[in-house]
């Protein structure tokens, strides 16, 4: 389930308990799977620190892997709901896509760092564990097919049409990127930090499809500093 963090206070009791809940397993997961390693620390015992059944945590999560995971989950399955309501109009689908994004992301602000404090832990998480990586990729392969599945239906494209899975592997891509910037900044980066990043890469993205070795960059422009130092 995915709920807007500022619309939590409006829900009913019963599913503000259940959002405890799952907050208190992904917090604890992340600690002891960092502490201890992600194969140093078993289900029951996971289970148990957090006073919950197995049985619970399996009405949360499909395993350990999607604990995990589950801090940028929320973004993207948060993605996956709000596109099902937009309305593009003549606007080009990656430029919509895009905004979307970057709503949804600033979306995720919790106002304490929570979010982005998991967020960090489940990368470097991912980072050394496979099985982790793994479950990352199968979700997001799952992820954008039912994204892709909406925009063919939205737009009345036919199957074939390779357009709506390309804005959304560079949709995904312009993500990576940002996140890897944003895990690479000194310090602890915030919030605010990541979706700087994110528009930072949106930015470059014309650029990207464009670029080649014109002008002095890159090995040229060693080349030319090199010839003009001799």
């Amino acid at each position: 389930m995915t709920t807007d963090i500022s619309a939590r206070g409006k829900l009913p009791l019963r599913e503000r308990k259940k959002l405890r809940t799952r907050a208190a397993l992904v917090d604890t997961a992340l600690a002891l799977f960092t502490e201890r390693g992600f194969d140093g620390v078993t289900l029951d015992e996971l289970c148990e620190t957090v006073e919950v059944s197995k049985r619970t945590f399996f009405r949360n999560f499909a395993g350990k892997e999607q604990v995990v995971s589950a801090p940028l989950e929320a973004m993207w399955n948060g993605l996956r709901d709000d596109v099902e309501h937009l309305e593009f109009g003549h606007a080009p689908v990656f430029e919509v896509l895009r905004e979307t994004l970057l709503a949804t992301l600033t979306r995720m602000d919790d106002g304490d760092g929570a979010w982005a404090a998991r967020v960090r832990l489940s990368r470097e998480l991912a980072e050394r564990t496979p099985s982790v990586a793994a479950h990352e990729l199968q979700y997001c392969d799952r992820t954008s097919a039912a994204v892709e599945a909406t925009l063919r239906r939205e737009l009345g494209l036919d199957p074939g049409d390779p357009r709506p899975r390309l804005a959304l592997d560079l949709l995904v891509a312009s993500f990576h990127a940002a996140l890897r910037a944003w895990t690479a900044r000194p310090g602890t980066p915030a919030h605010t930090d990541l979706v700087a990043d994110l528009r930072a890469v949106f930015a470059a993205v014309p650029e990207a499809l464009t670029f080649g070795a014109h002008g002095p960059s890159g090995r040229q422009h060693h080349a030319a500093r090199d010839a003009q130092d001799e």
